[in-house]
């Protein structure tokens, strides 16, 4: 089995992981990252985005590339698409099937995923008007008509945000009533852009190059019917990529990982970033600049150890 040590190393090549990266290794500390998957993490699916500085309009997957890019001019070793059996976040140990790494500090910017509906189509046509996030795609919608799928505070509100672009959204909710909160409910039912359709789910996602289309359930009637739509916005939930550190260190009720503003987490020498952590808004920008404040704060955690490893 090979054996490195390294300074730091960063759980998760996404956004958050690759500014972590870029900012540690600046800071003369050697630096690893290591992602179960390729780098670029959730951005990477995105056709466009128009809300990240400096760039009216650039593609997911090339805003990562020139992520990655960067952190190569700085020398970050990176190890993707590794099979990660274990993290004891205590003693900084990541064991994979055949590799063991050691650490000083570990970051772990493992981001979340949204729940998926699970249905034909979904997957199929993310990023072709399957989308997760309306701040992110919202504006691509203009004068279109969107179905977001939902009923909490996160479905109503985003549903709402969309009406600023959209012409007409439908709100999809397999009861006869929501359960945001009361004021949030309010609020929706005066917006004449949104329609309800209740007691109902999405069973299929149509389309050719783009979504054209979906098919809902009642689901007390059983009646099928097909309502045409240019995109649909999934929130029944997201849920943290934790599952190989769960109960090692503070958690929400929700799994998503406790910090302070320093992106300390309860472990000394252990910090998160990201989407993985509680946060009040999940974006590229703000994953990166948690990124940064996890590295700096990691690499001056560093400066206070006796016996810093050398460079790898």
């Amino acid at each position: 089995m090979q054996k490195y040590e390294f300074d730091t190393i960063i759980l998760g090549g996404g956004p958050a992981g690759l500014a972590a990266g870029i900012y540690a290794s600046r800071g003369a500390v050697s630096t690893a990252i290591v992602d179960l998957n390729m780098f670029g993490g959730q951005p990477s699916n995105y056709l466009e985005l128009e809300n990240y500085p400096g760039f009216s309009t650039v593609g997911g997957y090339d805003l990562m590339e020139k992520f990655e890019e960067h952190a190569d001019k700085f020398g970050v070793q990176k190890f993707p698409m590794q099979e990660i059996q274990n993290v004891d976040l205590k003693s900084k140990v990541i064991k994979t099937s055949d590799t063991e790494f050691h650490a000083k500090t570990i970051i772990i910017a493992t981001g979340a995923q949204p729940m998926k509906l699970g249905i034909p189509g979904e997957k199929e046509f993310v990023g072709r008007g399957v989308s997760y996030c309306a701040v992110c795609d919202g504006a691509f919608y203009k004068d279109k008509v969107v179905a977001v799928v939902g009923g909490g505070n996160a479905a109503v509100e985003e549903a709402m945000y969309l009406t600023r672009f959209a012409s007409k959204v439908y709100l999809i909710h397999r009861r006869d009533e929501l359960r945001a909160d009361k004021i949030v409910q309010e609020r929706a039912f005066k917006n004449d852009k949104l329609e309800f359709v209740w007691d109902s789910v999405v069973d299929e996602i149509l389309g050719e190059e783009l979504v054209s289309r979906i098919v809902v359930r009642n689901v007390k009637t059983g009646e099928i019917s097909e309502i045409a739509v240019n995109g649909i916005f999934p929130y029944i939930g997201i849920t943290p990529n934790v599952n190989l550190f769960n109960g090692q260190l503070q958690q929400d009720s929700r799994g998503f990982i406790v910090t302070d503003d320093k992106m300390e987490t309860s472990l000394e020498g252990v910090y998160a970033a990201g989407d993985v952590r509680t946060t009040p808004l999940r974006q590229v920008i703000t994953a990166t600049a948690d990124g940064a404040i996890a590295a700096v704060q990691a690499v001056k955690y560093i400066e206070t150890l006796k016996d810093v490893p050398q460079r790898v």
